[in-house]
């Protein structure tokens, strides 16, 4: 080792001991700045900057030198760390953990970007939970001990969301299905009603209501909205009607009858601050008049009890109409936006799918139609074949069901049991729950599900949405030639079993006022 005298050796020292283990000097050959005793500049308290050129080397020192150990060896090598560097994710630092619930109250955890926004999350849970579909589904806000539910927007960063959660209150996202998030910009007038358009709205003459909404729809925003709503008045159970005005500059409530005079209008919230959500269980918790029930509460701030303003509507259409223009007046082009996003993005996944996942085999196999007696033809149109695609698959079920309720087999072997596989089929639920179950996955025209009736025996029950209401179909067996079939119309339309019952009603109405279109499913992560 160098013989270095003075204050020089002092630093050197200083240096070795600070490097612990490993390769301390690269080079034998030290370039030293002198230090200066009397210099002003120079403070001995901090530390002395000695040049990096050591580390650049490629000799080392030699065996002779003494080494030095390392105390602290599980600190510096990877290699001997008890944490697995492949037990965090990518890019660890700029990641965050998140739980997600499923309607089955089972969690996952994933890990997600700084600025992943709710439409990203749930194409995320999509993809890591094999979903069948990726179209209309939503994370849901949900805090149980107030009973509040609000659906996220997709532009929403979900980080953001969950830091105005209080850390000791049970608050949790849940990844479900949601139709009716857009569904006021298909049917509008259903959502906005009318009677519950203000008459300052009206700046158009000569134009219909319909007209108006859908003009003021595709500007991305909402006509004025006013109506009687029930308030829970504070710290006090007591619930009082009063006529509201929403307006885009907030919402307003009169303090005489429905006077919309400047003078009897009184400010209540600003929009801009504010998070509109339904109330769940509203008769129990905060003894509502009703079941449509929403809140508006602060977006900023965790949720508490007293900050919320509870208000209660006569029937659906009222909660749905108020629900769906807070949002209109608050995020504005932004909704639609996400709307026309949420339009074209499914459909060119399922197209990509749709073509990375056919095989070869399938790409030599076309469409045949051998009905005529002229012999076979190739079917053209895509919609054709599929519609000759369905029809056999129904045909072949019928042939296999009427093979299985022959006399000489036993009942096990009847497909009697095969609708206990469907998604739509929810075995012994109240009428309670399904109602609740198809209000959470969005009240849209075709929504459906099918239940064990509590109140007869061996019957179902078909429950469908249809204009914001959920309605209830009993289905009967009905015993014809020794054979069992099922109905809904006392006999007239018979039924092998409910999987074909439920075929028959997603292409034709027949007794029921709309087709069944949209499962109601409970998602399991």
């Amino acid at each position: 080792m160098m013989e270095v005298a003075g204050p020089w050796t002092e630093v050197f020292e200083r240096s070795e001991e600070s490097e612990g283990g490993g390769t301390l000097l690269q080079s034998s050959t030290l370039t030293l700045a002198p230090l200066l005793a009397d210099s002003p500049s120079v403070r001995r308290s901090q530390p002395i900057l000695i040049s990096s050129n050591r580390r650049k080397g490629v000799n080392s020192f030699s065996s002779s030198d003494p080494s030095i150990p390392n105390p602290f060896p599980e600190l510096c090598s990877p290699s001997q760390s008890p944490v697995l560097v492949g037990s965090l994710p990518p890019g660890a630092s700029d990641k965050h953990l998140i739980k997600v619930y499923g309607e089955d109250n089972h969690s996952r955890s994933v890990w997600v970007s700084p600025g992943a926004t709710a439409r990203e999350v749930c194409h995320m849970l999509v993809q890591t939970a094999h979903c069948s579909d990726q179209e209309n589904w939503a994370l849901l806000e949900l805090h149980r001990p107030l009973g509040l539910e609000r659906c996220l927007e997709d532009h929403e960063v979900v980080l953001e969301v969950q830091a105005t959660w209080s850390l000791k209150g049970d608050t949790r996202l849940v990844f479900c299905k949601n139709y009716a998030k857009y569904e006021f910009f298909r049917k509008p007038v259903l959502f906005f009603p009318e009677t519950m358009i203000s008459d300052s709205a009206d700046v158009n003459k000569g134009m219909t209501s319909s007209e108006l909404i859908q003009n003021l729809l595709r500007s991305g925003t909402c006509p004025e909205i006013q109506g009687f709503l029930h308030v829970k008045e504070p710290s006090r159970k007591a619930w009082k009607k009063v006529y509201f005005f929403l307006r885009r500059s907030g919402l307003y409530c009169s303090t005489k009858g429905s006077s919309k005079e400047p003078r009897h209008l009184q400010y209540v919230a600003d929009l801009e601050d504010l998070n509109v959500c339904t109330v769940v269980n509203s008769r129990k918790l905060y003894g509502a008049p009703a079941d449509f029930t929403f809140c508006i509460k602060p977006c900023r701030n965790p949720v508490r009890a007293q900050d919320l303003k509870i208000l209660c509507a006569e029937n659906e259409q009222i909660r749905t109409c108020w629900t769906s223009a807070f949002r209109l007046f608050k995020y504005g082009k932004q909704l639609q936006c996400n709307y026309q996003l949420s339009q074209s993005a499914p459909q060119s996944v399922e197209g990509r799918n749709l073509t990375e996942n056919k095989s070869k085999s399938e790409d030599s196999l076309v469409a045949m139609d051998f009905s005529g007696k002229a012999g076979g033809r190739v079917i053209q149109n895509p919609a054709e074949a599929q519609n000759a695609e369905r029809e056999e698959g129904q045909a072949w079920r019928r042939r296999e069901a009427l093979r299985c309720s022959l006399p000489n087999l036993n009942s096990a072997a009847r497909p009697s049991s095969i609708h206990r596989t469907q998604p739509w089929f929810h075995g012994g639920i109240s009428r309670k729950e399904t109602q609740r179950l198809i209000e959470k996955q969005g009240l849209v025209d075709g929504m459906f599900l099918v239940r064990d009736s509590q109140q007869h025996a061996q019957c179902f029950v078909l429950s469908l949405c249809y204009q914001l209401k959920t309605k209830h179909y009993l289905v009967i067996p009905f015993d014809d030639s020794g054979r069992k079939y099922f109905t809904m119309d006392d006999g007239l339309t018979l039924f092998i079993d409910l999987l074909q019952l439920v075929e028959f009603h997603q292409i034709n109405k027949g007794i029921l006022p709309v087709c069944l279109k949209h499962p109601c499913v409970c998602v399991a992560l």
